[in-house]
């Protein structure tokens, strides 16, 4: 450990000689001098840890000398020295800075090296808590570098996600679908997806990854290659049986070993025949069927993709009206809404579907206005066909 230098300022020679021979014997570093100027010079020239200043010399005033040391040196600490019991002078070298002082003569060695070692161990607690402010001010600067960052990869990743999307509105044969997405970070977890796959069949799912944020919004784009897949690679089987293309999915998911399960609805529709077949792979909830002024949960069990190998999805169908609206959500859209219990919500989103045809209107009767901050994710798709 390295000796404490100490800068001793005194013009009485016996009584500095004295004390300087005392402190070294103590493990001090000691230089010493007569004279305010030539102490000054001694500072700048090196550094001392602490100075010792008799407050009342011949050749300067104490107290404009210690002005001048504090101000050029303001990280070392400074403990005077003064004879009689002028308590003025001494206050007013307290409120130039000086660290502490003390009363000659100074006796009892072990006095002074207390207020040494107490003003050196207060000004290295001063010291470290500025380097630790220091490290801490730097340290929040790279972070929000980092955030700023990590935000504009998240937009840029967000306008990508967001052209994966298909159009909105769009009608197919007949059939107008649209879908409105709320993330609850910048990247979301939802999906929707609708394509034509032949002449006469459409597809539309709605999706929501667990987890949120990059990782959720990952498997987004894994479900969108998937759609483009399924466009080539179908089997005429699939088109009445939407549970075999959930099964070819599950297989996808569990291979990528991307530790993140989806819940999925699907359907397809066929436009010729104007019937529905659809499959559901863990999702809640249900989609929302209206016909005339009759609505219903279009109700199917099954498990979400990506955690069972030997998973089995049903398929069901149903002949569709002429006019109707089947409106899907994902889980979030019950986080937004203010009814006390699941029962309530459910039945609160039957009957906003029910009563409102616009997708806009809908949204904003629940809540999904823009700008909302969701706690999870939120997507919306409408399909529809009449009116």
């Amino acid at each position: 450990m390295t000796c404490p230098r100490l800068l001793l300022i005194d013009d009485l020679g016996t009584e500095r000689e004295s004390l300087a021979a005392r402190l070294r014997e103590r493990g001090f570093l000691v230089d010493e001098t007569a004279s305010g100027e030539n102490a000054l010079a001694l500072a700048e020239g090196r550094v001392p840890d602490l100075i010792l200043c008799e407050l009342h010399m011949v050749d300067a005033d104490g107290l404009p000398m210690l002005e001048r040391l504090t101000r050029d040196l303001p990280d070392v600490p400074l403990v005077v020295i003064t004879e009689g019991s002028d308590m003025s002078d001494v206050m007013q070298a307290l409120r130039l800075g000086a660290a502490d002082y003390l009363w000659k003569p100074v006796a009892d060695l072990d006095v002074l090296i207390h207020a040494v070692e107490a003003a050196l161990e207060r000004t290295r607690l001063r010291q470290e808590n500025s380097r630790f402010k220091q490290e801490l001010e730097s340290a929040n600067k790279q972070l929000q570098e980092y955030v700023e960052e990590l935000q504009q990869d998240q937009r840029a990743g967000r306008e990508v996600q967001l052209g994966m999307l298909p159009p909105t509105p769009m009608a197919i044969d007949g059939y107008r679908l649209q879908h409105h997405i709320i993330p609850s970070l910048f990247l979301s977890g939802d999906f929707v997806d609708y394509f034509r796959i032949t002449d006469r069949h459409f597809v539309f799912f709605i999706a929501d990854v667990s987890g949120h944020g990059a990782s959720s919004a990952f498997v987004t784009v894994l479900l969108k290659n998937f759609s483009r897949r399924l466009r080539r690679e179908y089997r005429p089987r699939m088109l009445n049986a939407p549970g075999e293309v959930l099964r070819w999915l599950n297989q996808e998911l569990l291979e990528s070993q991307l530790d993140r399960h989806v819940t999925m609805f699907m359907g397809i529709i066929d436009c010729q025949d104007d019937r529905l077949a659809y499959a559901n792979a863990g999702h809640f909830p249900a989609p929302v069927l209206v016909v005339g002024t009759e609505a219903r949960y279009l109700e199917l069990p099954g498990k979400p993709l990506g955690l069972f190998p030997d998973a089995r999805f049903a398929s069901a169908s149903m002949d569709l009206p002429g006019q109707f609206r089947l409106a899907l959500f994902s889980d979030g859209v019950f986080e937004v809404m203010n009814e006390s219990s699941l029962a309530a919500k459910e039945q609160r989103l039957m009957e906003a579907v029910a009563a409102i045809a616009s997708l806009t209107d809908l949204c904003t009767d629940l809540g999904l206005t823009p700008g909302l901050e969701a706690p999870d994710d939120v997507a919306c798709l409408l399909l529809s066909r009449g009116g």
